[in-house]
């Protein structure tokens, strides 16, 4: 397949018998996962094994998906430890305040003072905004909600991210 490949899961393990997969999520969009949807396996030896998804669920924080033709245990035991991936074209074009996990993640943090604070390792979606989590070079990880208040500027092609920190953010 032409294109870039994007990871938006991991397959951690498999689920029952009956060919469901555990997958840990690594994509910002839940749709990905839709019934329907089509998923890449990059195999071992580089090509591609494309897979449609026929059943999809919730269970302890990890996605359950099933594949088309896969009913067994058998059939996606060796899946273990694969990425989960799409084709770039299927990327949903994003609004103009949306970004793609992979934009944000490896982002140099700075206030407007110019304080370099440390460097973007992941992201949580605890609720109704994201939280950006950032490395610092020493200390504890700051936790940075993605709101307009806190984040004044992203660029991500040079990868610097500028913040006004709120009151007590940085403590």
């Amino acid at each position: 397949m032409a294109g870039q490949m994007f990871n938006i899961g991991k397959i951690v393990n498999t689920h029952g018998i009956r060919g469901e997969i555990k997958v840990l999520r690594i994509t910002d969009f839940e749709e990905r996962f839709a019934v329907g949807e089509k998923v890449y396996i990059a195999k071992e030896n580089g090509t591609l094994l494309e897979l449609t998804i026929d059943g999809h669920r919730m269970h302890k924080g990890f996605d359950l998906i099933h594949f088309e033709g896969y009913n067994n245990i058998n059939d996606v035991e060796h899946f273990k430890g694969s990425k989960l991936q799409i084709a770039e074209e299927q990327q949903k074009e994003l609004d103009e305040h949306e970004f793609y996990y992979h934009e944000i993640i490896g982002c140099e943090v700075l206030t407007i003072s110019g304080d370099k604070l440390g460097v973007i390792k992941e992201i949580l979606s605890p609720g109704a905004n994201d939280v950006w989590v950032v490395k610092q070079e020493k200390g504890k990880d700051l936790l940075i909600p993605y709101i307009e208040e806190v984040v004044k500027e992203i660029d991500v092609e040079t990868k610097k991210i500028v913040i006004e920190p709120m009151e007590g953010l940085l403590d």
